[in-house]
Formats: structure tokens, sequence, C-alpha cells
């Protein structure tokens, strides 16, 4: 009886921190593949010249993909749609991409803005996988301040105000760097346990954090 009362949470403990190393494991392995597949799909409609949807067709394509993605979490179909999502929004981002780069220092600040976007998640990843502190703490934060952006970021489309946008894009380099680390301690400590939308987070967090720094960075170079 000892014996078993010993080895049963010992048991319990290893395949928790098996299955969560599972999550860990495929939530970067979907990643990698689903940013490589956003650059492609950005990378064509760069190519092609493909026009901007707008913003009501693209924030309804992001909606309407990221519902089914929930939707279907917890089946292949999930996977589909979590393709679907962010070849969407590699698609969005080529027009973007093509309209910075027509400015007269636009590759260097694409160039900057990417690698600062791969240094910050990659930093910000590390340090949370590596001191494994807990950051459930910003959850409420993040979800209030991520709501308030988004709303100052449509008043500033719709009304024409650069100074709101730039201060829309600071708020969202912010925010979106909280959410990495509460995403990433979400799922080493075992609050996410779905690959899917863990990988769906992620992905969102470095496609806002690197249009936010484009923003920024072509601001401060005098580009806009």
């Amino acid at each position: 009886m000892m014996n078993r009362s010993m080895t049963n949470p010992t048991i319990q403990a290893q395949t928790a921190v098996f299955a969560i190393n599972k999550v860990v494991r495929n939530t970067y392995m979907l990643l990698s593949m689903t940013l490589l597949f956003s650059a492609l799909t950005a990378g064509v409609s760069m190519a092609l010249n493909l026009p901007h949807p707008g913003l009501l067709l693209t924030l309804g394509g992001y909606f309407g993909l990221l519902f089914l993605t929930s939707k279907f979490r917890d089946s292949a179909l999930g996977l589909t749609f979590v393709f679907a999502l962010t070849g969407f929004m590699g698609y969005t981002l080529g027009p973007l991409l093509n309209a910075y780069l027509a400015m007269p220092n636009g590759s260097q600040v694409v160039m900057t803005s990417m690698g600062a976007t791969g240094a910050i998640f990659l930093g910000l990843s590390g340090y949370a996988l590596t001191t494994r502190k807990n950051f459930s703490f910003l959850g409420g934060f993040l979800m209030v301040g991520i709501l308030v952006a988004f709303l100052a970021g449509l008043s500033a489309v719709f009304f024409e105000m650069p100074a709101l946008s730039l201060a829309v894009s600071s708020m969202f380099v912010l925010l979106m760097a909280g959410l990495i680390l509460y995403q990433t301690s979400n799922i080493i400590h075992g609050g996410e346990t779905n690959y899917i939308m863990a990988t769906v987070t992620l992905y969102v967090s470095i496609l806002n954090l690197f249009t936010s720094l484009l923003h920024l960075l072509s601001f401060m170079n005098g580009e806009e």
C-alpha cells in the first residue's frame, strides 16, 4: 500500500510532464510550419502584386477562420483551418510589404522589423521556458489591453488619426510581448493543453508584433 501510494503521484507527475512537453513540441513544430506557409502566401501575394482585400474583409476572414479553428481544434480539421487562417493573413501581409518596400528605405525597415520580431519572440519564449515563471497574472490585463488597443486602432483608421495610430502600434508591441510570455507560460504550466490554439495565439502575437514594428520604424525613418 505504501509503495503504491508513493508511486501513483510519481507516475501522475511524470504523465503530466510528458503531456506538457508534447504540447510544447507540437506547438512549436506547427508554429514553424504556419510561419513558413504564411511567408509563402505573402511572397506569392507580393510577386503577383495582389491588392489588399481591405479592412472589413480582412477582419471578417480573420475572425471567421479563427472561429472555425477554435470550433474544430480537437479534430484534424482544425489543422486545415489553422493553415487557412495563417495563409490568409500571409496574403493580406503581401500588399502591405510591397507598400513598405516601395519607400526609400523600405527594405531596411522591413528587414529590421523582421529581425527585431524574431529576436523578441525567441528572447521572451526562451525566458519563459528556461525560468518557468508563471505569467498567468497577465491574462486579465492583456485581454482588456488588446480590446482597448483594437478599438483605438479602428478609430484611428476611420477617423484618420496618425498620432493615435502610432500610439496603438506602440501599445501592440508591449501587449504582444506580454502575450508571448503569457501563452508560453500557459503551455508549460498546463493551462493550455491544445497545441492548435497555442499555435494560433503565438502566430497572431508574432504577426501583430511585426506589423506594429513596421509602422513604428517607418515613422522613425521619416517615411510616414
